[in-house]
């Protein structure tokens, strides 16, 4: 008898839920952004489809904000996997007049919403396939791996489908929709020891290198030409590195030696704070904000 390491059974979970997605939906399309967890996916959707070609383009809602290492590996990883990217702007929607800033440094973190909610229209997808796992946040842990969307893309934390013995319910209605995350169960422990055993690639501000940075809040903020230090900051020069990856103005750097996959893997299992705890500015606004994200539409 074949004994599954917890690798194994982890990934042939997520393969079981992208095949039985695809089979029952019409239009399914995966958010890829070229972050570790979305590298992930692509790896295992090669392993549900392949040597056919994915059945469902690839999507990133881009906010013109992300670190530009991770946008020519997002584009470098699509061109090899030979995969039809879909790219939708955070900035187009503001130039359209769908999006209004309050102020001109607003993060354009949480109005992804409106771009995301757009594209959805705009191709008629029914079924989003992300990342998201249940470790990173509290409105995530109590998330259904298919999460349903009603007409307007908002999320019912309250009312949410059964999944008993891996049974899922990927049914909806006209205008509904469905989030999908195949690796809600990992833990980024997982997703470490994972991209170290497929060999995968990921973008190079994952280890450790040397950045300015500020303290602020208690996160150490980069200072770039979006987020220059503040009155009163003085930048000094860290090593550093990002445990995730997204928008400049709200994605914060940790204080890190890790230069390689095991020193990343040997520091992840040693951390007691989660990566968006320790990472991301937008998460501390309260402690509903997730929550408050996504029931408007959010990943």
């Amino acid at each position: 008898m074949t004994i599954l390491s917890h690798l194994d059974e982890l990934e042939s979970e997520a393969i079981h839920i992208l095949r039985e997605v695809v089979a029952e939906t019409r239009n399914p399309a995966l958010l890829f952004s070229g972050g570790k967890d979305s590298i992930v996916m692509l790896r295992v959707a090669e392993k549900a489809f392949r040597p056919d070609r994915f059945p469902f383009p690839l999507l990133h809602i881009d906010t013109e904000h992300n670190f530009d290492e991770v946008i020519a590996f997002r584009d470098a990883r699509a061109k090899a996997l030979g995969e039809r990217l879909l790219v939708r702007s955070v900035g187009d929607s503001i130039r359209t007049g769908r999006v209004v800033l309050r102020r001109p440094d607003e993060s354009r973190n949480v109005h992804q919403s409106v771009t995301l909610l757009d594209a959805i229209q705009e191709h008629g997808f029914d079924a989003l396939f992300g990342g998201a796992r249940r470790d990173e946040e509290k409105a995530r842990a109590k998330e259904r791996v298919i999460s349903h969307r009603n007409e307007f893309g908002q999320w019912d934390p309250r009312n949410q489908r059964p999944e008993l013995w891996n049974l899922y319910n990927a049914r909806v209605a006209p205008g509904e929709h469905l989030r999908v995350f195949p690796i809600s169960n990992w833990t980024e422990l997982d997703v470490w020891q994972y991209i170290r055993r497929e060999a995968l690639e990921v973008p190079s501000i994952y280890f450790a290198h040397a950045r300015e940075v500020v303290e602020r809040r208690g996160l150490l903020a980069p200072v770039t030409e979006l987020t220059p230090a503040r009155a009163g900051e003085k930048g000094v020069r860290r090593t550093v590195r990002f445990r995730t990856v997204g928008d400049i103005t709200c994605t914060c750097p940790v204080a890190s030696e890790a230069s390689t996959l095991d020193q990343i893997i040997a520091e992840t299992a040693a951390t007691t704070v989660t990566e968006r705890g320790a990472t991301r500015m937008d998460d501390q606004t309260s402690e509903a904000s997730m929550e408050l994200r996504k029931k408007e539409g959010y990943f």
